[in-house]
């Protein structure tokens, strides 16, 4: 049994990217591929693709990488975790990076990017920190 998904679904991106890998295989569920739109829609990742048969259902990244093969994820971060969660109100979710990086944070109307968060003054769980 897994106690934490996000953390084993950033190690596993964290590997794949370290080894140059084109895209990275996980099982699958809500809150990853909540994370994953999120990295979709901020372009760390090009995209993600769901699929398998009967129960076991797989999540498929697709990593992006640049010019000569630089990856557009520096480094990911684990915030909130299963023995020290981290809630933030909206004026007190930090910027990553001076605003290069982008923090998951979970909300009451579900997971979004923290300039969302802060636009639409929602506070939440902050879940991990991309850059």
């Amino acid at each position: 049994m897994m106690t934490d998904p996000i953390a084993d679904m950033l190690t596993r991106i964290r590997n794949a990217v370290a080894v140059g890998h084109e895209k990275v295989e996980m099982p699958l569920s809500k809150l990853r591929e909540g994370v994953a739109r999120i990295l979709v829609s901020e372009g760390f990742i090009d995209r993600y693709e769901t699929g398998g048969e009967g129960i076991h259902h797989n999540l498929t990244l697709i990593l992006r990488y640049g010019p000569k093969r630089a990856p557009a994820i520096a480094g990911l971060r684990r915030i909130s975790r299963p023995g020290h969660r981290v809630y933030r109100q909206a004026s007190e979710i930090p910027r990553v990076q001076g605003g290069l990086g982008v923090s998951v944070v979970s909300t009451s109307r579900g997971l979004m990017a923290d300039r969302d968060a802060r636009r639409r003054s929602l506070g939440g769980e902050i879940l991990c920190e991309v850059w």
